[in-house]
């Protein structure tokens, strides 16, 4: 006679949750982690605000030179109820805008012309990496001999800047293109503007955004040293004057505006990114985090 085995049952221990409620905990988690970002984020802020408003009644940075943080609160408040000051922010805006359109509308153009052509992407190679370095500053004193303290002198440098940061994103993303997606395209006799449209652009599109990104912050910081450097309206100009009158509460004050202005351009930027990108799985990726 053959003896029957029993299959033994293995029972979990007491207090183990079921396995389907796991992935809920994993989400109460991720809840809880994203709550607390925002709120380390504003407890460091409230501690640099603290330290800036205790180190000068200290002694230990001269409040002529570092006026405490209330003070700096005071002549930010009085700026937002001055006239001159929405002006000058309205050009710092108008020079940014039309500067980051007209670069990247360039830079993708020229991007795709190049990249999917290879004969003028080798001719074009050591072309781009001669002009790519050059400082944009060091064009100031071109921009001033030929626009003078114009907008157009704002526009030179902001352009030039910013068009390297989109046009060097475009060519990465076109050289990225699957091959096989390519031979198919072919395969199926698609013309040139197919293949952009069908092939090249969804995989060079991340790229893209990724150097409109990058093209809209250094754009802003081109477009407050254009203004002041050479005196173009805007922010930076009304920060020089600030600075030779002497008014220094007034100053930081104006680089509090810049320094805001800078993360808004910031959030922007990365939230038409993830709406342009809701389709790729980084996005989607970083929705579920």
């Amino acid at each position: 006679m053959s003896a029957t085995r029993s299959t033994p049952v293995l029972a979990k221990p007491a207090g183990t949750a079921p396995g389907p409620r796991a992935p809920g905990g994993v989400r109460i988690r991720r809840a809880l982690d994203g709550a607390g970002t925002p709120l380390r984020g504003l407890a460091g802020l409230t501690g640099l605000v603290v330290l800036l408003e205790v180190l000068p009644h200290t002694g230990l940075v001269s409040a002529d030179y570092l006026p405490p943080a209330s003070e700096m609160g005071r002549a930010l408040w009085q700026l937002l109820g001055e006239g001159a000051f929405w002006s000058a922010l309205g050009d710092t805006l108008t020079g940014w805008g039309l500067g980051l359109v007209i670069a990247v509308v360039a830079g993708v153009v020229a991007g795709v012309v190049i990249g999917s052509v290879p004969v003028l992407r080798a001719a074009t190679a050591s072309t781009i990496e001669f002009l790519r370095p050059i400082p944009s500053v060091a064009l100031i004193p071109v921009a001033v001999l030929l626009y003078g303290t114009d907008l157009e002198s704002k526009l030179l440098l902001v352009v030039y800047a910013s068009f390297w940061q989109v046009l060097v994103q475009v060519l990465a993303g076109t050289q990225d293109a699957d091959p096989v997606a390519e031979d198919t395209a072919r395969s199926y006799r698609m013309g040139g503007w197919g293949r952009v449209r069908y092939v090249l652009w969804p995989t060079a599109l991340p790229y893209v955004m990724t150097g409109v990104r990058l093209a809209a912050t250094v754009a802003l910081v081109l477009t407050i040293t254009a203004e002041l450097v050479i005196g173009s309206p805007g922010l930076g100009r009304e920060l020089a004057v600030a600075q030779t009158s002497g008014a220094v509460p007034r100053v930081y004050a104006f680089v509090l505006v810049t320094g805001f202005l800078g993360v808004a351009v910031n959030l922007v930027a990365r939230a038409v990114e993830r709406r342009a990108l809701h389709w790729h799985p980084s996005m989607r990726g970083e929705g579920q985090r």
